[in-house]
């Protein structure tokens, strides 16, 4: 939820939006509207037009209809869904994180330590297991010190372990920057028990709220019934110790530990 003594301005507001193409509705008067330090999650079935909604609000691609207001001096850190790089380009972390933006070593050094890799500036980034290139896509994000992260699917291509590790680490920035946070994501167990707003979209708002107002909702439902590989219960993950990239489980002194405690609700998986 947004901090006490924070500009309560939205960072951006989005009214009635609507996108078409090729006579095809992809998207039919959405509204949208992020707050700062809110964590905002829209979910929705595959096709729902939620990266569409992303581009848009990025200014990527214009709306048929309908208008995206941002805050003046608004700045906006994007982490895409994948990044494809041809196995044979010559490419480390360092020249990686500097293809769309000058930044002196010192500046990539703190963005890496910022999400827990600055080990890898030197790596290729060919090397990279899931994890750590999630990382460095979010570090790449961080670069310009934004008001508002927008990250779709940020955990693709992480194992289960490391999904709930970059969850958590979006939501330590979130509350050590006051950044909002605008995320895409289909790992409903985990992004609904830490987000301050869903946005349930299958082309409409088919419901939006806190996530235990959306759980219930019946559209909610309709969409993701019990059964449904996607449904979802509470999740809470009881951190008494943490995990490493490679998802191999230490206490918080570090030793190695098969104490892992991981709590579900009522589930719809």
């Amino acid at each position: 939820m947004p901090k006490p003594g924070l500009d309560q301005k939205p960072l951006l507001d989005a009214r009635d939006i609507s996108l078409e193409f090729g006579g095809k509705l992809i998207l039919d008067r959405v509204s949208v509207q992020i707050q700062p330090a809110e964590v905002a999650v829209v979910i929705g079935p595959n096709g729902a037009g939620k990266t569409s909604l992303l581009r848009v609000l990025l200014g990527l691609w214009s709306p048929t209809r309908g208008r995206v207001q941002r805050r003046s001096g608004l700045r906006i850190g994007y982490m895409p869904q994948r990044l494809q790089i041809e196995p044979v380009l010559p490419l480390s972390v360092h020249r990686f994180l500097t293809l769309r933006q000058r930044a002196a070593k010192e500046e990539l050094l703190a963005r890496l330590e910022q999400v827990g890799v600055p080990h890898l500036l030197g790596k290729a980034v060919q090397s990279l297991s899931g994890g750590e290139m999630q990382r460095v896509l979010l570090a790449r994000a961080l670069l310009n010190r934004p008001n508002l992260l927008v990250l779709d699917e940020p955990a693709q291509g992480v194992d289960v372990v490391g999904q709930g590790e970059v969850f958590r680490l979006i939501d330590d920035i979130r509350r050590e920057t006051g950044c909002g946070v605008l995320m895409v994501s289909h790992d409903l167990h985990l992004v609904m028990a830490g987000a301050d707003a869903v946005i349930c979209l299958n082309q409409h708002v088919c419901c939006t709220g806190r996530p235990e107002e959306v759980s219930r909702h019946p559209e909610y439902q309709r969409l993701f019934p019990t059964g449904d590989v996607q449904g979802i219960g509470i999740y809470r993950h009881e951190h008494n110790h943490v995990h490493d990239l490679h998802g191999e489980v230490h206490d918080l002194h570090g030793h190695g530990t098969d104490d892992c405690h991981h709590e579900h609700g009522t589930t719809k998986r």
